[in-house]
């Protein structure tokens, strides 16, 4: 078979002033399911979901691409664009078909070289992608419904690789946009998932849209979380960007725009009071708020200063900043891996007391010798912004030399990934927080990896993590899995390549009238519909 070969606003009430010429659309066609408006909870500056663990870009991939496997809510890896799959008597050779009738938004079919050459382009980049890629010989075909992983070694864990809904995605694109080198994004986008991106709409920092893409085949199943039935009901879902969380407030009430996706919490109260809003918890997981070193350079290069400021850190002052102390919607969590889950255990008390003398002794005991720390701080998330003042509060009690940083969060994503010296651009500390689900497991979680500057930004290395991790993936059984990533928290919790600063829950609000949204880890657009 063959074929042819979003910025910071300027002004928040500017986002809502946009909004009144497609308001008449939104009352005469809410109930037939013609529009739906959203808030995100950042501007979309990336749009390729495979290059950035940026949770703004993975929530847009994933109305414009769909992966071979989806993960369900008890975290299980389900065939998603694969019709199933096959593994060869040793281990070595995964044989995954595709579903029948799969199209691209261009008209064009899914083929098995666009799965293949997706496949390659991620495992250059996720951190769980270059533990895949480590163990494969060649991503390649059988025929055109038949993706071919051939491996070096067993990988028995290639399912959960490739159903992995957090961090980079392994999205599958057409060819051609998949063969664009690794280290530039991939701007055309082109996918075969349940919704089209309408590039001529789209303005950074003002916001995007989507249309339904009616030849979208769904699974028959129902769906769950990632996997199952993607039924898009929905014809036209609208992006605002509106940074001022008052502003979005005031518009979710007055029904200018229908679902604000992250509220922030000292206005949780107001719009409860509200009775044509609904207030929910939709991640069951939580969020877990993290303060990342940068390890290439001084002082954080120091394992014993890490440890040092661990020691005095209080979660509780952490979670209040971001939360308004409700105890409803946050936990202490001493742990890499996240609270409630199988692997997080909570090992790390002893070295995060709260007690600031003793950080303050500790870190004199570690050598520090004043050197410049520098915060980098996202002023435009409300759910991050805050981490940053208590860390700039806490380091300067216990007598490091500190400067914090403001900015909005699209520069600072790209400002984390130089390895320039503090006094030439460089960094020491960022704040940001995880989905439960994106650092669920050893292999996964950029939190814990070892991987250098192949890895998540900071340049944490530690081969003996990265050896235990690769352990992980190749070990026959859950009791074995579970000694293994013992064996990695403590290593890491050691070493310490970022503190975990709590596991809260973000609440999200919308419009009565909106049904069907999934509980998940992300706010996927499919099963939703206004009644």
């Amino acid at each position: 078979m063959r074929r042819r070969t979003l910025l910071k606003s300027t002004a928040a009430t500017a986002a809502v002033a946009a909004l009144p010429s497609r308001f008449a659309i939104a009352q005469s066609g809410a109930g037939t399911n013609k529009l739906l408006r959203y808030v995100p909870t950042a501007d979309l500056s990336v749009l390729d979901p495979s290059w950035t663990t940026t949770q703004v870009s993975i929530t847009h991939g994933y109305y414009v691409f769909d992966t071979l496997f989806g993960i369900d809510h008890n975290q299980t890896p389900q065939p998603q664009m694969a019709e199933g799959y096959t593994v060869s008597d040793n281990g070595r050779v995964w044989d995954i078909k595709l579903r029948d009738g799969l199209k691209f938004h261009d008209g064009e079919p899914v083929l098995a070289r666009d799965a293949a050459a997706s496949l390659k382009r991620w495992s250059s980049r996720d951190v769980y992608g270059q533990t895949v890629g480590a163990a494969v010989e060649e991503f390649t075909t059988a025929d055109d419904r038949t993706i071919r992983i051939k491996l070096k070694t067993p990988f028995p864990l290639m399912a959960d690789a490739l159903a992995k809904p957090n961090g980079m995605l392994p999205v599958v694109m057409p060819e051609r946009l998949a063969k664009t080198d690794s280290s530039k994004q991939v701007t055309e986008m082109i996918g075969s998932g349940p919704y089209r991106f309408l590039k001529n709409e789209f303005v950074p920092g003002g916001g995007g849209a989507y249309e339904r893409f009616k030849d979208y085949v769904p699974r028959q199943e129902k769906p769950s979380w990632a996997s199952g039935g993607k039924i898009a009901y929905i014809d036209r879902i609208e992006w605002h960007i509106i940074n001022d969380a008052s502003t979005a407030s005031a518009a979710l009430q007055k029904g200018e725009i229908d679902w604000w996706e992250q509220v922030q919490p000292d206005l949780i109260p107001l719009l409860r009071k509200n009775k044509d809003l609904v207030v929910t918890n939709f991640n069951p997981v939580g969020f877990f708020g993290t303060m990342r070193f940068n390890h290439a350079n001084p002082p954080f290069n120091n394992v014993a200063i890490r440890r040092a400021v661990r020691l005095g850190m209080n979660q509780e002052e952490y979670m209040s900043a971001v939360t308004g102390n409700d105890p409803e919607i946050w936990r202490e969590c001493k742990a890499l891996f996240p609270c409630g889950t199988r692997y997080g255990e909570e090992i790390g008390k002893a070295g995060m007391t709260g007690n600031i003398d003793a950080a303050r002794k500790a870190l004199k005991d570690a050598g520090y010798a004043g050197e410049k720390v520098v915060i980098l701080n996202p002023a435009d998330i409300p759910t991050i912004g805050p981490f940053g003042h208590v860390t700039f509060d806490y380091l300067k009690q216990i007598g490091m030399n500190v400067e914090l940083q403001e900015m909005d969060w699209n520069t600072l994503a790209q400002r984390r990934n130089k390895t320039d010296p503090v006094d030439k651009g460089g960094w020491s500390i960022f704040h940001n927080w995880w989905l439960g689900s994106s650092i669920v497991n050893p292999a996964i979680s950029n939190v814990v990896r070892g991987m250098g500057a192949k890895g998540w930004a900071g340049s944490f290395t530690n081969e003996k993590l990265e050896t235990l991790a690769a352990e992980w993936t190749q070990v026959p059984g859950d009791d074995d899995r579970m000694r293994v990533a013992r064996a990695i928290h403590q290593e890491a919790m050691d070493t310490v390549p970022a503190v975990v600063l709590g596991r809260f829950f973000i609440l999200t609000a919308y419009r009565k009238g909106l049904t069907g949204l999934l509980e998940s880890t992300s706010p996927y657009p499919w099963n939703i519909r206004w009644s």
